[in-house]
């Protein structure tokens, strides 16, 4: 169980370059908001509460970022896939196919955010070498939010140590 140091350590090799920072603030939520929208059905009852598949994936998800040894981080991940994942269980109200059209296509459109970035980071996505990075995208993005709110310094310090500094790639001479 690799924790939240290493984690970001990691997931930030891929992203160096600020462009693809840029696109992953956008990409990402968008992908988290079509994930919710796509598994916003069925609903079933527990407890007396209605749930959802999107309610079961985010709790463990949450579990999951508030284990990783950074609970500030892990919290406002948990916060923000909340809000997206909230947000998400109103298109559903809609036609069965207005909620598979908003779904798919939102989910299209945050990916081909995410592949826009790397073509300028010049390097392939986090996840094609360890599918946890899907799960690590968020907190990435959350975290570099956090950074930019000045909270983090000692974190921003070690991703820094370890990959380097954000910058812009030179796309002339790669």
């Amino acid at each position: 169980m690799r924790n939240a140091t290493e984690l970001m350590v990691q997931y930030a090799a891929y992203h160096r370059d600020r462009r693809n920072i840029t696109t992953h603030f956008i990409g990402i939520p968008l992908i988290v908001f079509a994930i919710g929208i796509l598994l916003s059905r069925p609903e079933f009852a527990v407890g007396g509460r209605t749930l959802t598949p999107a309610w079961l994936v985010w709790g463990a998800a949450t579990l999951w970022y508030l284990t990783r040894g950074n609970f500030v981080l892990g919290a406002a991940v948990s916060f923000v896939n909340f809000v997206l994942i909230l947000l998400a269980h109103q298109v559903p109200a809609a036609s069965t196919g207005a909620w598979l059209s908003w779904g798919v296509g939102v989910f299209v459109v945050g990916w081909i955010l995410q592949f826009i970035g790397h073509y300028y980071e010049g390097r392939k996505p986090a996840f094609v070498d360890d599918l946890v990075g899907l799960l690590v995208g968020p907190m990435f993005v959350t975290g570099e939010f956090l950074f930019g709110l000045g909270w983090g310094k000692s974190l921003l310090d070690e991703i820094e140590r370890r990959v380097g500094p954000t910058m812009l790639r030179d796309l002339a001479h790669p």
